[in-house]
């Protein structure tokens, strides 16, 4: 990173993730207990890979798989397959069967905290301030002596008790992060996805990015940050990527709103991202309402499409959209269930009536492939209105022009230098292009 960019491995060039939530996906029980027997279920999601490389995925990423208290992350043993999901063969099977497919493997990280049934967090309430982990906790003991019972305050993950923060300025935090994450790249896995990441100094993300890519320099290290500035946190973080939460919240309100100035301005700071790492780009994950209800007119779910596959970054799909799946978060307990379904045993269960979306996924997913520099496509506007926006993405002396109208009549947009319909609808009028009401297209440049 001498000269501030990073790429990542060659590998995430042409990457696109299929992202599962585990727990949901194979119906586990709500909470893992530590005498529950082994369930072997990791094995439902081998049938599904398939339709991962269908749908024109390269990767499964997998939200938590490590032994758990509840929903993956309050992590009681990050070197442990959580039971209710399966043990190291299951692991181990699915590693395989994802590399004889050549579908790489991302896991999902919890390491800003642990669950309170955590050994080393146990050890604190039993042994007090003398036990051997205290130094993992930021903890605050009362005045006087300890006794047996007597728990110290401590910093948690935004409020949650139940989550019990780590203290990253501890070398024996760093020591364990480190062994965990090299332990299941040796087992197989291809990268991490970092959870919570922007409630970790950078400093530590730095010095356990470094050593984890001495044994694996090939390894894709990505982390969630929602809110701040996602160029400092890739490169103070020795990262590779993050989260695009700010293009996922533009494209479905200017959708809804008929507002395309605020997607035109998320545009201008992601080409800005583009200039230093390709962006973790999304519609939809475990932790938010899925796209096809977020959209308040279901024609506009085309349009969310069309710019994520479009634009530069590494595009991940959250199983069940590609088939339209409904589900509105609710922040509430169990406010999660709705997006973090059960799936049928294989993906001919599901109901035909989100095969047009699915196709839909192809078709563009097909698009991209066959245009592969759009990774790094840094895009420019061409025509800016309320309900109208046209763009073009270049890169590599390449360039294809997106338009789209939400507007219920025609439109004639301007879209110089658009050429051949390559998917959508449209008319070339000279330097306009005629999009229907509700209508898209992606031309040649």
């Amino acid at each position: 990173m001498s000269d501030g960019r990073t790429d990542g491995p060659a590998w995430v060039r042409d990457a696109i993730w299929w992202h599962v939530y585990p727990l949901g996906f194979v119906g586990a029980e709500p909470r893992g207990e530590a005498t529950q027997p082994v369930r072997h279920r990791l094995g439902h999601l081998t049938a599904w890979l398939d339709h991962a490389l269908e749908l024109g995925a390269s990767g499964l990423a997998l939200g938590p798989v490590f032994a758990s208290e509840t929903h993956g992350y309050d992590t009681v043993d990050h070197l442990r397959i959580d039971p209710r999901l399966g043990g190291d063969a299951d692991f181990d099977a699915l590693v395989a069967a994802c590399r004889g497919r050549g579908i790489r493997l991302l896991l999902d990280g919890v390491f800003n905290h642990v669950g309170r049934e955590h050994p080393a967090f146990r050890a604190v309430l039993e042994q007090g301030p003398a036990a051997p982990t205290a130094s993992w906790f930021r903890l605050r003991w009362p005045e006087g002596p300890w006794a047996p019972g007597i728990e110290p305050a401590y910093d948690d993950f935004e409020g949650h008790g139940h989550l019990v923060a780590l203290d990253h300025a501890s070398p024996e935090v760093e020591e364990h992060v480190v062994e965990v994450m090299t332990h299941w790249l040796d087992r197989g896995a291809d990268g991490w996805r970092l959870d919570a990441a922007y409630a970790v100094p950078p400093a530590f993300w730095s010095r356990v990015a470094d050593r984890v890519r001495q044994r694996h320099p090939d390894a894709y290290l990505m982390g969630e940050v929602i809110h701040g500035d996602y160029t400092r946190a890739v490169t103070d973080g020795h990262l590779d990527s993050v989260t695009q939460y700010e293009l996922w919240k533009a494209v479905w309100s200017s959708l809804n709103d008929a507002n395309f100035f605020e997607l035109d301005a998320a545009l201008g700071r992601h080409a800005a991202l583009l200039d230093r790492f390709a962006p973790y780009t999304f519609l939809g994950n475990h932790d938010v309402t899925r796209i096809a209800s977020k959209v308040t007119d279901e024609r506009h779910l085309a349009h969310a499409l069309v710019v994520l596959f479009t634009l530069g970054g590494t595009p991940a799909v959250y199983a069940g959209d590609e088939h339209a799946f409904r589900g509105v978060k609710e922040d509430r307990a169990g406010g999660d269930d709705a997006v973090r379904p059960p799936f049928p045993a294989g993906p001919g269960d599901l109901s035909p009536v989100g095969l047009p979306t699915y196709r839909l996924h192809q078709e563009l997913i097909g698009l991209r492939r066959r245009h592969r520099w759009l990774h790094t496509a840094r895009s420019r506007t061409l025509h800016l209105a309320n309900e109208q926006l046209a763009y073009e993405v270049a890169s590599d002396g390449e360039r294809l022009v997106v338009v789209l109208n939400v507007a219920d009549v025609t439109a004639e947009i301007p879209a110089p230098g658009a050429g051949e319909v390559l998917a959508g609808a449209a008319e070339r009028a000279g330097n306009r292009v005629r999009v229907p009401g509700h209508g898209w297209a992606v031309l040649t440049g």
